[in-house]
């Protein structure tokens, strides 16, 4: 029970990566508000989850700053505090296309969905965490911030810039008890994956299947990362034992990034 007594709130906690870490956080004793803009999923992932009153869930969109603030404000509210903040919420926005073809709406979607809401939330959470001298933000970018591939220059960008907040706000508040990392995954097959894959694939021009290989065959270990993994690492960093961890951006993509 690593994390007995803690409070975390999640964005974009009701799939993928975000739930996996919800589901680990809460195995560790640690009580769990998330944030989704899809309620029917958020709900399905509450009744699924079973955890009663450890776990509630607030309805937000990622790109809204009232929405993000007041989510940091409704898990303060209901529960105390927050002690860890998981930057989820992302992804790599709608029809992916060559930067020359893209326009600024498209731009500036995908980079408030990823960076704008990293900050809206860790300048709110940041807050609560000052004042107990405790607190861990953990943000999650991608293999992509270390690199990047063709018509993903928005995501990229927006992954590359997490990680320099990551370094930066980590030096502010680390004599304040507060560690702040990235942790980078590299391809972790979801239900957002599955569904924007063939985008991706068509967009690149080639099909979903070659899109899966060519993003393992980058790697050490020739597979995808698996959820547990990930969320192995998010309660790491969570924890007391990784208390000493901060401004990292740690890589968990098989070996893809040394490539």
């Amino acid at each position: 029970m690593q994390l007995q007594n803690r409070v975390a709130a999640i964005t974009g906690g009701s799939a993928g990566i975000g739930r996996a870490i919800a589901e680990a956080y809460l195995a560790e004793g640690a009580r769990v508000a998330i944030m989704a803009r899809n309620a029917g999923k958020a709900q399905r992932a509450l009744d699924e989850i079973n955890a009663a009153d450890r776990l509630i869930f607030v309805q937000g969109d990622a790109t809204d700053q009232r929405d993000v603030e007041a989510f940091i404000d409704q898990t303060l509210a209901h529960f105390g505090s927050v002690d860890i903040l998981v930057n989820n919420a992302g992804g790599a926005g709608g029809d992916l296309q060559p930067l020359m073809d893209l326009s600024d709406e498209e731009f500036d979607y995908t980079v408030k969905v990823n960076l704008y809401n990293t900050f809206w939330a860790t300048r709110r959470a940041l807050k609560s965490m000052t004042q107990k001298q405790w607190g861990r933000v953990i943000n999650i970018s991608s293999v992509e911030g270390k690199h990047g591939k063709p018509v993903l220059s928005p995501y990229t960008a927006a992954k590359h810039a997490i990680n320099g907040l990551t370094k930066s706000v980590a030096r502010e508040v680390g004599d304040l008890g507060v560690t702040v990392n990235s942790i980078c995954p590299g391809l972790v097959i979801t239900d957002e994956v599955r569904e924007s894959g063939p985008k991706t694939a068509e967009a690149m021009g080639i099909t979903y299947e070659d899109l899966i290989q060519l993003y393992t065959a980058e790697s050490a270990t020739k597979r995808p990362v698996e959820l547990h993994e990930v969320a192995s690492l998010a309660v790491l960093l969570a924890s007391e034992a990784g208390a000493s961890i901060t401004g990292a951006q740690i890589s968990i993509d098989g070996g893809t990034a040394q490539f």
